[in-house]
């Protein structure tokens, strides 16, 4: 007969798991195998001083989480040992940095994830890596709305110039 202790606590990590599936912009699922102590260790910390979180769980308890959280076509990804990057601000952030390490070290393979809710696969995760950061595209966006006003200002200081000789 199951310790209740035991499955009280795999009941307590399942709930966490599925919360913080729930309340993650962005979740990259990577391989690791082959990775070394410093090489995950150097890892972990870029992911924290992004404000991402890594995690290795069981994919049995993952799977279970998923199940509660509607993302049941995750569990594709749930093979092998399995890195989960879960994170809560930046939508971005999780998918370039892994992309980033994925490129570094050759062992590291990420496998899928999701985004928004929907699940998705290596492309989709490799496609958002490489859009700009949050202040990149805010900065963009600022250009583009200055842009007119900057038009209409050089138009009116070329008629007034013009006026003028």
């Amino acid at each position: 007969m199951a310790n209740p202790k035991i499955i009280a606590e795999k009941a307590g990590v399942v709930a966490e798991i599925r919360t913080k599936l729930e309340a993650s912009n962005c979740t990259v699922l990577a391989d690791y195998r082959g990775l070394n102590v410093k090489q995950v260790t150097e890892l972990r910390k870029t992911l924290r001083e992004a404000g991402v979180e890594m995690k290795v769980l069981k994919n049995s308890l993952t799977r279970r989480a998923t199940a509660q959280a509607n993302l049941s076509d995750l569990d594709q990804y749930l093979v092998g040992p399995t890195a989960i990057i879960f994170g809560k601000e930046d939508i971005i952030a999780p998918a370039k940095i892994m992309m980033d390490y994925a490129k570094k070290f050759d062992k590291l393979n990420v496998k899928g994830g999701v985004v928004e809710g929907r699940v998705v696969d290596e492309a989709q995760i490799k496609a958002l890596a490489e859009l700009p950061n949050r202040d990149g595209m805010l900065s963009m966006l600022l250009s583009v709305l200055q842009a007119p006003m900057r038009n209409f200002a050089l138009a009116v200081k070329a008629v007034a110039e013009q006026k003028e000789a």
